[in-house]
């Protein structure tokens, strides 16, 4: 599923599930990178923070949304390039906050994990 707006520009996709998991992908190109040559931590924290919510909209009731509260980002090593994975899955949800954990991957390999709290809320 592509988002449209900030992830379209930044050029990722996340592909949430009913049971509150889902996955992301960022291909990375030279527009992600920072002046050190890796990819910018902000690409990064995009991605599982776009993940991360689409995955709790997943378990929401009708005419509910979600919003990031706070994420805990833990940068693991570097990307240099290749395809970042992300998956992400609702650890608790409760009537007005839900807690999310993301996790990122290039080649199978750790590189970064998020922890995430979010309120939910009637849309407006």
């Amino acid at each position: 599923m592509q988002h449209p707006g900030f992830a379209e520009l930044v050029g990722f996709e996340v592909f949430p599930e009913s049971d509150g998991t889902g996955k992301g992908q960022l291909i990375v190109s030279e527009r992600h990178l920072n002046p050190n040559g890796v990819v910018h931590g902000g690409a990064l924290f995009t991605l599982v923070d776009t993940a991360m919510g689409a995955s709790l909209m997943q378990r929401l009731d009708e005419g509910e949304i979600c919003a990031t509260l706070q994420i805990s980002m833990n940068f693991l090593r570097p990307v240099v390039g290749g395809v970042v994975e992300c998956e992400a899955r609702v650890v608790n949800k409760g009537r007005r906050f839900a807690n999310v954990r993301g996790e990122l991957y290039v080649q199978e390999k750790l590189v970064g994990t998020a922890d995430g709290n979010f309120a939910i809320m009637q849309a407006p």
